[in-house]
């Protein structure tokens, strides 16, 4: 067996161990939480509206969607995660969610997993994302692999998703990170489609994401703490006590996705602004929506449903829209445009 070979074997039995991990183990934060439980919307006794006419469509980057979810990355690369990326892109299809997809570096690797990710076909009116490690463009990532990974999907922007603390933890990881903004500056001169950065569950600082905006990534995807603790899920693959070691005290390492919103909304209040760290339910995302987000992702929730059944995926879909809009409707908002500027939300602490 030839190095490519062992890589990718690898990297497949990485993302089935990560679907068992986090459907099957305790790796959620513990400590620290998303930060959002800090906030309450004012409620409106006399709302004045028909519910009937509230109208919980969005535009994100120039497309439009049904509601502001995103179904975030999260698998592929094996039969299992095909059909849970399946029935994600069908869900995406019937409600106009985005939808991301998990790391494509496998189908990079070994090209017969590909179809694992094409999900144009399942979801053709999409806002679809690509999905790649920024780290990976220090070991011989480039321009022509982001070109292969995006037109495996026809995907309309292209992830970079960024886990310094994961790859710290994860036996074998890849932890060369110097450098990567100049790259990242690079890539994004040359693609024709946006990119988004992202981080995998512990946050992107304020600074950090001026700094990916000045290097001229698109958007930004928070991915803030206080969801599924990524140092938790390689800690259960740990090889040995010094990996396992390091799960245990980082498990709660990151900045509240909370924080993260108010944060880089106050040095770029225009960016487009995917938030996601811990959310669960729609009033989650419609405290996100409030404090500043255009989208907001969920992951678990979906991975889930999507396990169980199509028809478990349909019943989350329909509770998370009812949950929306029984928020804008109990705040007087006919839109998520009228729930930001109207102040509903205040901080209880």
């Amino acid at each position: 067996m030839n190095a490519a070979t062992t890589n990718s074997a690898q990297t497949q039995s990485r993302k089935a161990d990560h679907i068992r991990i986090c459907l099957e183990e305790d790796v959620q934060f513990g400590e620290t939480t998303n930060g959002l439980e800090s906030y309450r919307f004012t409620h409106c006794c006399l709302p004045e509206i028909d519910r009937q006419d509230i109208d919980i469509s969005t535009t994100f980057l120039g497309k439009h969607l049904g509601a502001p979810l995103l179904i975030s990355s999260m698998t592929g690369g094996t039969p299992e995660a095909g059909m849970i990326n399946q029935r994600l892109a069908q869900l995406a299809q019937q409600y106009k969610f985005a939808m991301g997809v998990g790391s494509q570096r496998v189908a990079v690797e070994k090209p017969q997993v590909a179809d694992t990710f094409a999900m144009r076909k399942y979801a053709p009116d999409v806002l679809l994302f690509a999905n790649v490690g920024a780290v990976q463009l220090n070991y011989k990532y480039g321009l022509d692999e982001c070109l292969q990974i995006i037109e495996m999907l026809a995907a309309d922007a292209l992830i970079l998703h960024i886990n310094p603390l994961q790859e710290c933890i994860q036996p074998r990881g890849d932890v060369n990170f110097r450098g990567l903004l100049d790259k990242i500056d690079k890539l994004c001169s040359k693609l024709s489609v946006p990119v988004i950065a992202k981080e995998v569950g512990n946050g992107i600082s304020a600074a950090m994401a001026e700094k990916l905006l000045a290097a001229g990534v698109a958007a930004i995807d928070v991915a803030g703490a206080g969801g599924t603790s990524w140092a938790k899920v390689e800690g259960e693959r740990a090889e040995n006590a010094l990996q396992r070691r390091l799960g245990r005290t980082f498990a709660d390492w990151g900045i509240p996705t909370a924080e993260c919103i108010t944060s880089i909304r106050a040095i770029a209040p225009h960016i487009p602004l995917i938030v996601s760290g811990g959310l669960r339910h729609g009033l989650d995302v419609a405290k996100a929506i409030a404090l500043g987000a255009d989208i907001a992702g969920l992951a678990i929730p979906f991975l889930k449903a999507a396990v169980e059944s199509e028809s478990a995926l349909q019943d989350l879909a329909e509770v998370l829209i009812a949950e929306i809009t029984t928020v804008l409707f109990c705040t007087g908002n006919t839109t998520l445009s009228e729930l930001k500027n109207s102040g509903s939300l205040q901080s209880i602490q």
